[in-house]
């Protein structure tokens, strides 16, 4: 939880449907991608930057961090039990990951209006420098994420 949040009913329901989301999501556990912490509107993930990660300049691939980036909006955007998904997404690289890092993404929602929904992803190195800045906007389905 963030520094000074109170957790309300709107947080205990986000953390039930990241949950839920977290079990079926192959591709965020496969890549290592963990659940840091989620509210209602935002979401805290981390990935470690593993060997097979590295690019040809031997840095984390951007690929990867997009889908770190990704990802926390994915559990940002959902956290109201709103499925929602992606709709476009643009990434600004900054500097590189390095090898054997932790890196951090936090999504925080930016607007809500109504279908759609517009989300900034800042994701970090452990010692906080911003390696990139990632925009999202999402499209609401109409459906429940859990019952």
């Amino acid at each position: 939880m963030d520094a000074g949040h109170t957790v309300g009913a709107a947080d205990v329901l986000a953390r039930r449907v990241a949950d839920a989301m977290y079990e079926q999501d192959d591709a965020s556990r496969n890549l290592g991608i963990r659940l840091e912490a989620v509210g209602a509107g935002w979401a805290r993930m981390s990935m470690p930057v593993t060997e097979g990660m590295l690019n040809g300049h031997r840095v984390c691939h951007g690929g990867y961090v997009f889908s770190l980036a990704d990802s926390a909006m994915a559990f940002a955007s959902n956290s109201r039990n709103r499925v929602s998904v992606a709709q476009f997404c643009s990434i600004t690289f900054l500097r590189p990951g390095r090898p054997d890092q932790v890196l951090l993404a936090e999504a925080r929602e930016q607007a809500d209006a109504g279908r759609t929904g517009l989300y900034a992803v800042e994701v970090r190195e452990e010692d906080g420098e911003i390696i990139a800045v990632f925009s999202g906007a999402v499209r609401r389905l109409g459906e429940r994420t859990i019952v």
